[in-house]
């Protein structure tokens, strides 16, 4: 009997993606299959602990090269100047469904409590690093920026372009919450640098890479995912139908 791993399926993704493409094309078929993503979603959440961190690494577990995911430099003037000025200039702006908007420099985001935490980054292409992230709670921030009560997804747009859009991605409240998802300034005890996503990116431990999003310029609470890009709250998911929900 062949054994088949969470692991090994996200491996042979790209084939099964290309396989299905034609069939995903047809609006009924798109339905049921995310219709089954949501299936997944609910499953694993009704079967894990929604609190239970992922696995934490010992300082000389850690890859000696964390490789980056994605995007190496937005490349754009806009970034460029703010790398340029060491990103003195940079303000993620906290906004959406909340009671007090904010425009947080990274001096700002340094002054939160900052959490310390050595985990493994699985990529969907197949490969994975642990590394040191530090920054702030995510929780900690849009508790800061008071969280309405109709907020139920948080939304990430990026400084890098894709297509001619900026790259977004999105949680839902209960990974936003988490102790594990963060908004790293740091990783190995130095300053993010620009390959990894300086001067700030999304830890969130529990999903795959490609939610991890990079490069942060803004963060909104919303009611829905129904106006963030096509419609499924991000990107790869709009554009390729990665699932949404990539839990590991």
């Amino acid at each position: 009997m062949t054994l088949i791993t969470r692991r090994g399926l996200i491996l042979g993704a790209p084939a099964l993606l290309a396989g299905c493409d034609r069939v995903a094309q047809i609006p009924a078929a798109r339905a049921i299959l995310f219709k089954g993503e949501d299936m997944h979603r609910g499953l694993q959440r009704a079967l894990t602990d929604r609190a239970a961190l992922a696995p934490e690494f010992r300082p000389d577990q850690r890859s000696p090269f964390f490789r980056p995911n994605g995007t190496r430099d937005p490349g754009t003037p806009e970034y460029a100047a703010l790398a340029a000025g060491r990103f003195a200039d940079w303000r993620l702006q906290v906004g959406g469904l909340v009671s007090r908007p904010l425009a947080l420099s990274l001096a700002d985001l340094t002054q939160f409590p900052n959490r310390a935490q050595i985990t493994r980054h699985d990529c969907v292409e197949g490969w994975s690093a642990i590394a040191k992230w530090q920054g702030p709670m995510l929780g900690s921030v849009l508790k800061a920026a008071g969280l309405r009560d109709a907020a139920r997804y948080i939304v990430f747009t990026c400084a890098d372009l894709f297509g001619g859009e900026h790259y977004y991605e999105s949680i839902d409240l209960i990974d936003a919450f988490h102790p594990q998802t963060i908004l790293a300034w740091a990783l190995n005890d130095r300053m993010l640098p620009v390959m990894n996503g300086a001067p700030c990116r999304l830890r969130v431990e529990r999903q795959l890479g490609y939610k991890h999003a990079k490069y942060l310029m803004r963060i909104n609470a919303v009611a829905d995912l129904a106006g963030t890009g096509r419609g499924r709250g991000g990107y790869w998911e709009d554009n390729v139908d990665y699932d949404w929900y990539a839990g590991i």
